[in-house]
């Protein structure tokens, strides 16, 4: 009975053992489940995709792209569309998945004119002098967002696309970029600036002819009400501080203001008011600064969308009638856009202003000093302190740092 009774015993414990191994293994079984099923909220894509699609989905809740027209035809577009995103999100990794969850992001929006990039060399390198100093000295926190808006053609947004998968990918901060149709936004804008196009506008066909051309004067009327502020730049601009600086100015607009634009640094204007300064010799219409009004360059821009909208004074100057009149006091005939409208509404209504100093935008051109203004040019031209943007305006060279 003693034998039987010990083989007894070894095969109980033989079978608690081979059960305490199934239940470790079971255990371990149910871990590699969980772990797959809940640390990757149940998909299979690595932490830098999740991180990509929770972006996209905070970009698409806090600004509606449909509003502003945007090419929608990404989805369709596959692989380019695709790879300039994960160019432009990959260098996130400051802001995990879980501060994104829990702290909504803030936005910064810059927009700039891109179109008949696809048939000039010249604006392609100029495009990239932008972009490369410019995300060379741009700092931008946690929570932040740099979103790069870009008005183009089809052509050239091919173009845009593959350039900016190379340049992105040195960004140390969070970034975004959208595309718009230019003739989208131009069908919407026509109607809104027609009245000005004749007065500010070098002829049918030419490059300032285009109603586009007027967006920013309109801007406020086209962005989606979540975008209350953005800057509007050339892309003959060179950087040599940091961009958020620049939206640091919206907090220096006076009472009133809605647009924030440095002085023209010609005497262009000097040139376009001859008629009503030949009738009002006291007058200081084209004047040098500081004392006089040399009028304004579009260069760079700070423009407060949401002030624009509730400024009654300024959405009353958008009125033909109003246009008109103005156009016809100052005996204003102009050739440069939005440009020229600011500068003559700036003559009435200086007020609408925030002046950016010269430093913002140091425009490089010197046609008009061989052009019959040498013995003034100075007054206009001088530009004290050190260069935050070169702007290489008429095709000037931009200094290298």
């Amino acid at each position: 009975m003693g034998i039987p009774r010990l083989l007894s015993n070894a095969m109980a414990r033989v079978s608690t053992v081979r059960y305490y191994q199934l239940v470790l293994v079971i255990a371990a079984a149910l871990a590699v489940v969980a772990f797959y099923s809940f640390g990757s909220d149940r998909q299979n894509f690595s932490s830098t995709t999740k991180r990509i699609k929770e972006t996209h989905a905070s970009h698409n809740a806090n600004m509606n792209d449909g509003d502003l027209s945007s090419d929608t035809n990404a989805k369709q577009r596959g692989s380019k569309a695709a790879s300039v995103g994960e160019a432009v999100r990959t260098n996130t990794d400051s802001i995990n998945a879980g501060t994104a969850e829990e702290q909504r992001p803030r936005y910064f929006h810059a927009l700039m004119m891109f179109t008949k990039v696809d048939t000039s060399q010249a604006l392609q390198q100029k495009f990239q002098v932008a972009m490369r100093s410019m995300l060379k000295h741009a700092r931008f926190e946690d929570g932040e967002v740099l979103t790069l808006h870009f008005v183009s053609d089809e052509p050239s947004r091919e173009i845009g696309e593959k350039m900016l998968e190379d340049l992105l990918q040195g960004a140390t901060f969070r970034c975004e970029v959208s595309f718009h149709n230019v003739k989208v936004l131009t069908e919407k804008l026509f109607p809104i600036v027609e009245a000005m196009q004749k007065h500010f506008s070098a002829g049918s066909g030419t490059y300032y002819s285009d109603a586009i051309f007027f967006l920013s004067v309109a801007m406020h009327r086209i962005m989606p009400a979540e975008i209350k502020r953005i800057v509007q730049l050339d892309l003959d601009l060179k950087y040599r501080t940091n961009i958020r600086e620049l939206f640091e100015q919206f907090n220096q607009f006076p009472a009133g203001a809605v647009i924030g634009i440095a002085r023209e640094m010609q005497p262009v204007y000097r040139h376009t008011f001859w008629a009503y300064r030949r009738e009002n010799p006291d007058s200081k219409v084209g004047d040098p600064p500081p004392g006089g009004s040399p009028g304004f360059n579009s260069g760079v821009m700070l423009l407060d969308l949401e002030a624009m909208r509730r400024s009654e004074p300024y959405n009353q100057l958008l009125e033909p009638r109003s246009v008109s009149r103005l156009a016809d006091k100052y005996r204003f005939q102009g050739h440069l856009g939005d440009q020229d409208f600011f500068t003559m509404i700036g003559m009435e209504h200086p007020s609408l202003f925030h002046v950016l100093d010269c430093a913002w935008n140091r425009q490089l051109c010197t046609w008009w000093k061989d052009h019959g203004y040498g013995d003034v040019f100075q007054l206009y031209y001088h530009c004290q302190g050190p260069v935050k943007i070169y702007h290489g305006n008429c095709n000037t060279p931009i200094p290298d740092d």
